[in-house]
């Protein structure tokens, strides 16, 4: 991007993917953890919707 002045911008925030990313596997080892990952997730409002109906 550039500005209106003619200079390039850059951003001030890094991005969030990198496709060398060292630590992507101990994320995912983490949140199946403590049972953040999205099928976990959908699992559990699944099982608290079915409790709730009976």
């Amino acid at each position: 991007k550039v500005s209106p002045d003619g200079r390039v911008t850059k951003s001030a925030h890094p991005a969030r993917f990198s496709p060398d990313d060292k630590f992507s596997r101990h994320r995912v080892t983490l949140k199946k953890r403590f049972g953040l990952l999205l099928p976990q997730i959908l699992a559990a409002k699944a099982k608290a919707a079915a409790a709730d109906k009976n």
